[in-house]
């Protein structure tokens, strides 16, 4: 499953097809502005960039996901998407000229919801839709790499970036597509920057950049990277001392600028280092269970976060059912046989830490929302069943991955945050209540005056064109090199 070295990724035109296409999937749809998991981050945001303090007491009443200390109410989240939406609030402030104090923070508001909704929007398109974009293309790469062929890598990385829901996480500023990118990354880092018994430094910058800050976007990324961790210790155990100190120096440096972030951030909103937003949440008690919220795996959980109607993965992302194949190939190659235990344990390590937490079902969710970071890993392991089957499964894999594409599409459009009530979050919720009615959220229906169907059909349309340009290149590459 070896192939000869590819061309290299800065002068592929598949992997900037790939970029471009997933970019533009997630940056062109939206979610609620006052979804509390957004509001929250942003209002923390607004009030770093506009105040210079973490204190969200005005906007207060708008979230119940809020932290209290005192006589303040703060943000409850871990600081990383916060801290990443500072410049561009500033920037989006200093071009329009408006900030949040020109307005009444209010639901019933529409100048201070514009006012939210730009600035979210921006968050989600420059830094979640670009992280994503970036991760499927890394993981056509791997896929390319790893499994020998173009189109194996083709199939991997439009798995996780459109054939799940990391497209609609990646609407939001929620921090799960954000760590699940950035878990891509690392290993893609990890992977090649120990290739052909070489340690290469600039790797291990970016392995220990993108593992730092995902655990400053969520905390649990700590558990989440340690088979990154992992692979990265196994890739170099036979690398002389001396060199792997120095890698590992540089990947610590690097991660250790998200604890810089995490502390600076701590003094300004709370005046100590020693503070985590987590344990001064208000509204959600079971937080205060094990390690906020955290105790060990339920297996009743488990199955309903892989079949269960409500929140399980395979009706969100179908194309996940031949995943467990994949990692059985893998395994059983002894070539690959550590990519597949790895594969194995950083897809399971996210489904066990949301099968620990109290609030296991996410509220207002469409999917798992927590288990998003093994997305990536799955994928590859679709792209090793691919790489290895005949003909009549690889027809069954393609219309599996057209339709999850489709069904991203009608999530990502309509709603990723499902009610938290709902039993049947896909087929009501988001199909019945939201699609068929086409209460949409698009680029061209919010700002260019069109309605949400024509901006549907504007999307179907650019990315149409992309993919049959990828498809188109991806065939011509696999044909050239089955020639002999």
């Amino acid at each position: 499953m070896t192939a000869p070295t590819p061309t290299p990724l800065r002068r592929d035109p598949v992997a900037w097809l790939i970029l471009m296409l997933v970019w533009f999937s997630c940056a062109w749809f939206g979610s609620w502005e006052f979804n509390p998991n957004n509001a929250v981050r942003m209002f923390a945001a607004i009030s770093l960039a506009e105040d210079g303090d973490a204190t969200i007491d005005e906007f207060a009443a708008l979230t119940i996901d809020k932290a209290r200390f005192g006589d303040h109410a703060y943000s409850d989240k871990a600081p990383g998407v916060t801290l990443l939406s500072v410049p561009i609030v500033a920037a989006a402030d200093a071009w329009s000229g408006q900030t949040a104090h020109q307005f009444t923070p209010a639901f019933e508001n529409r100048e201070f919801n514009q006012f939210l909704k730009i600035r979210i929007r921006l968050v989600a398109a420059l830094v979640f839709a670009v992280l994503t974009a970036i991760a499927a293309m890394l993981l056509y790469d791997l896929g390319r790499r790893w499994f020998g062929s173009v189109d194996a890598g083709v199939v991997t990385a439009l798995s996780y970036g459109l054939g799940t829901t990391a497209w609609g996480w990646s609407t939001t500023i929620f921090g799960h597509a954000a760590v699940a990118a950035l878990l891509v990354i690392a290993t893609w880092a990890v992977w090649r920057g120990t290739e052909k018994q070489s340690l290469r430094r600039g790797y291990a910058l970016v392995a220990g950049l993108a593992l730092g800050w995902a655990v400053l976007i969520e905390h649990s990324a700590l558990i989440a990277g340690l088979p990154v961790a992992v692979l990265a210790y196994w890739q170099t155990r036979e690398q002389p001392v001396a060199a792997r100190v120095r890698v590992a120096g540089i990947a610590g440096a690097a991660g250790a600028t998200a604890l810089v972030a995490l502390l600076a951030y701590n003094v300004v909103a709370f005046g100590t280092p020693f503070r985590l937003g987590y344990s001064g949440v208000t509204d959600f008690a079971g937080m205060q269970q094990g390690l906020f919220g955290l105790t060990y795996p339920k297996p009743d959980v488990l199955f309903e976060l892989v079949f269960g109607e409500r929140r399980g993965v395979l009706w969100v992302a179908p194309i996940l059912i031949v995943a467990p194949f994949g990692l059985s190939i893998l395994i059983r190659d002894p070539a690959m046989r550590v990519r597949g235990w790895f594969a194995l344990a950083a897809a399971a390590i996210p489904f066990l830490i949301n099968a620990s937490y109290f609030y296991w079902d996410g509220g207002n969710a469409t999917g798992p929302r927590h288990a998003v970071p093994a997305f990536g890993f799955l994928a590859l392991a679709i792209g090793a069943f691919w790489a290895r089957a005949g003909t009549w499964s690889r027809v069954a894999v393609a219309a599996l991955l057209a339709g999850s594409i489709t069904l991203n599409m009608v999530i990502a459009s309509a709603e990723i945050t499902a009610p938290g009530g709902e039993t049947q979050a896909l087929r009501k919720a988001v199909i019945a209540e939201r699609f068929d009615p086409g209460y949409l959220r698009t680029v061209a229906d919010e700002w260019w005056g069109f309605t949400p169907w024509q901006g549907l059909a504007i999307w179907a349309v650019v990315a149409g064109l992309l993919m049959a340009a990828l498809l188109g290149l991806t065939w011509r590459r696999s044909v050239r090199t089955a020639t002999p």
